[in-house]
């Protein structure tokens, strides 16, 4: 068994409940953790026997332009997506989505979410 993480992703995203971050956006920071079976991959140094995480990000940066109302929505989207691609390549996940100074009335570094599978 191996473990990929794949740490700080940053997009700009049109993600939140209020109009204003509909319009005007925010920076996102994304972590994934894939647990996947490295064995063939590490005997064989060929891509095509691994989980190849330049996909795995490619498909996040795409699911991070859709715009939602909840980051819950989009972390189960990310997910979804990610496990129909790689059939019975992931074993488990966890990802972690946080909106850098979200507007919350104060000051606030980030809000996140983590989802796990």
């Amino acid at each position: 068994m191996g473990l990929i993480e794949i740490e700080g992703m940053e997009f700009y995203a049109y993600h939140g409940h209020y109009d204003v971050e509909q319009s005007v956006g925010n920076r996102f920071l994304v972590d994934i953790k894939i647990e996947t079976d490295c064995t063939a991959a590490g005997k064989s140094d060929n891509l095509n026997d691994a989980l190849d995480y330049q996909r795995v990000y490619r498909l996040i940066g795409e699911e991070m332009k859709q715009t939602s109302h909840l980051l819950e929505h989009v972390a189960n989207r990310i997910l979804d997506r990610l496990y129909a691609e790689f059939k019975n390549r992931i074993y488990s996940s966890s990802l972690k989505i946080s909106k850098m100074n979200p507007p919350m009335g104060g000051k606030i570094e980030k809000v996140s979410i983590v989802v796990s599978r």
